[in-house]
């Protein structure tokens, strides 16, 4: 075990984003300056701290509590010029977090109260992706945004979203999921999208084991071919922990991991909804321990009051995470994206282990440390950690 790193060291690191929603992510003072423009009058409070307290207010471990905090951000979410704003703020805040790669995910049908359409919604977003990443490279951080198209599986558009994903691919949508609450309403419900979708070669994800057992994983897996699960927390309830720490797998979880099977893990999101008692008990450390392909996010950023440093941050306290394990989680979700494979490889060898290399050596020898006269944060990507704790898969 190498030292743990420092907060201000995790903000430095490249990170790599799967699973957040934009509408989980505002900033308090845009929520309350959206909806004076806007002209909704129903938020619970007229300030910004008193907005950030309210917001903060669901983790009381119930997730229809957790739930409730959206219906305001949606409610701000009503006009392009909102959207945009939120889509830019959302790309700037995760670069000044050190994230350089994200996939935010969104339902288009939740911003189309005032008259919009699914297909300006859509437009909004990406333009606000667009802005968002020029002033985060103006400032010297670069990050690259992608846009997931959610269709809400209590509803019945679904198909209309899976060919919105089809339509705007070449333009920043990266792919598909299903949102909301799981239980009464599984994946097969939408199996003719997932099959237009795998027509199409398109990627989709769905969130799954969530708010329900391991019955909604075997069916986002096996009959609707879901390339990653939103979350997949309960997979834990199919594997077996004996008293000295080894480790059955059942039938399913051995799939998932043979597979590779990416899981969109959410720990502090996942104690906030009730899903698991404590961050102690999340079962990504026994996931990360079986070598699972973990991958760690943040899932609403507003409403967990967090953030990728925070996440990493707490997980380290936890379970004594270092660089290494930090490497191993953003390698694992960078595998995981759905960009071409090649441009998922350059972020790999041209950002993601240059960043951790230079870490490794700043903590060794100093921010100033050099090597042949060449700064450790230009060193080649390929390190002495590359293989270690499970990397090669």
């Amino acid at each position: 075990m190498h030292e743990a790193p420092t907060l201000d060291q995790i903000q430095r690191a490249p990170k790599v984003l799967l699973h957040d929603h934009l509408d989980g992510g505002l900033r308090p003072a845009t929520v309350l300056e959206l909806a004076e423009q806007t002209g909704y009058d129903e938020l619970p409070e007229s300030d910004v701290a008193g907005m950030a307290t309210w917001f903060a207010a669901a983790g009381a471990g119930s997730l229809e509590e957790y739930l409730r905090r959206f219906s305001h951000t949606v409610g701000v979410m009503q006009t392009a010029d909102a959207i945009s704003r939120v889509a830019a703020e959302c790309a700037e805040d995760l670069a000044a977090d050190g994230v350089v790669y994200a996939e935010v995910r969104y339902a288009p049908e939740l911003s189309t109260q005032g008259g919009l359409s699914l297909e300006a919604v859509v437009e909004a977003i990406l333009d606000g992706f667009r802005s968002g990443t020029a002033r985060a490279a103006q400032a010297g951080r670069r990050i690259r945004m992608g846009l997931l198209l959610c269709a809400m599986r209590q509803e019945t558009r679904a198909m209309e979203i899976a060919e919105l994903v089809v339509r705007y691919r070449d333009s920043g949508v990266v792919g598909f999921d299903i949102a909301g609450p799981e239980a009464g309403f599984p994946p097969t419900r939408f199996l003719d999208s997932f099959e237009y979708l795998r027509r199409a070669n398109c990627h989709f994800t769905i969130h799954a084991g969530e708010g329900f057992g391991l019955p909604s994983i075997w069916e986002a897996i096996q009959w609707c071919g879901a390339a990653r699960l939103g979350h997949g927390v309960r997979i834990v309830d199919d594997i077996d922990v004996a008293e000295d720490g080894t480790a059955k797998l059942g039938r399913l979880a051995s799939f998932v991991r043979d597979r590779r099977i990416p899981l969109e893990m959410c720990p502090t999101s996942n104690v906030h909804t009730g899903t698991v008692g404590s961050l102690a008990e999340h079962p990504i450390g026994l996931l990360r321990r079986l070598y699972f392909r973990v991958t760690v996010n943040t899932d609403n950023r507003l409403i967990s009051q967090t953030s990728m440093t925070e996440e990493f941050g707490r997980l380290a306290d936890e379970f004594g995470y270092d660089f290494d394990d930090m490497q191993w989680f953003t390698v694992n979700a960078m595998k995981s994206a759905f960009i071409p494979f090649d441009q998922r490889l350059a972020l790999i060898n041209e950002v993601i282990k240059p960043g951790y290399a230079a870490l490794r050596s700043e903590t060794l020898f100093g921010p100033v440390a050099r090597l042949n006269g060449q700064s450790t944060s230009g060193m080649a990507g390929t390190t002495s950690h590359d293989h270690a704790k499970g990397e090669i898969q």
